[in-house]
């Protein structure tokens, strides 16, 4: 699963961060504050002890500063110049990119990136204005798909529950680990994050790739 970064709805990510299991990712968004650098490198230090990946979002630049294991292309990105996406890649990297929709998904296999980020598949409090794919939709971009669909938008515990044979390789959330460390906190747990069983199922049957395999 993946952890998309938020400046508003989530300003300080490293509690959340520091409650993923291994074999996760984040993808540090946080497009609002000025310099990004120090949270980038404070996740970092999270994400090795952690066993989690670090993909910088839309910053090759500090993508390789820091040491990141990749990057996150959002779709305009990629629609302007595939090409240029494609240069953008350093070695060893992994490269996700957005889509919401299959001419997006073309183009990012066009890009080499190893996975998609298909949204809204919910409606979401982050892009109230877009219409949600729906889980039928949603299940269809995954079987035409040439690369690998993690689902992004409106995802909990039980959304995800109805992409459990969708053909997705897993979720990416944010207002999904933000529920999940309030209900800890109410609970007066230790904050945690878990995969409910039907991504764990999907999770499994495509650890081949570089994503999902992390």
């Amino acid at each position: 699963m993946i952890l998309m970064t938020d400046a508003a709805r989530m300003p300080e990510p490293e509690p959340v961060v520091a409650a993923l299991p291994a074999g996760s990712a984040v993808i540090l968004r946080h497009y609002e504050i000025g310099d990004r650098e120090p949270l980038a490198r404070a996740l970092l230090r999270l994400c090795r002890a952690r066993g989690v990946k670090l993909l910088i979002a839309a910053d090759v630049r500090l993508a390789r500063a820091v040491g990141a294991d990749g990057i996150h292309l959002p779709e305009a990105l990629v629609r302007c110049d595939p090409t240029q996406a494609r240069a953008r890649r350093g070695p060893g990297w992994i490269v996700t990119a957005a889509a919401h929709g299959p001419r997006a998904l073309r183009r990012a296999w066009r890009a080499r990136a190893d996975a998609a980020l298909v949204a809204p598949v919910y409606a979401t409090v982050s892009h109230p204005e877009r219409p949600a794919l729906g889980p039928l939709r949603f299940a269809a971009l995954c079987r035409a798909s040439p690369i690998p669909v993690y689902a992004l938008g409106g995802i909990t515990a039980e959304s995800a529950k109805r992409l459990a044979h969708s053909g997705a390789a897993g979720i990416a959330a944010i207002g999904a680990f933000q529920d999940q460390k309030k209900n800890d906190r109410s609970a007066n747990r230790r904050p945690r994050v878990t995969a409910c069983a039907s991504c764990k199922s999907e999770h499994e049957k495509t650890t081949a790739h570089p994503v999902s395999g992390m």
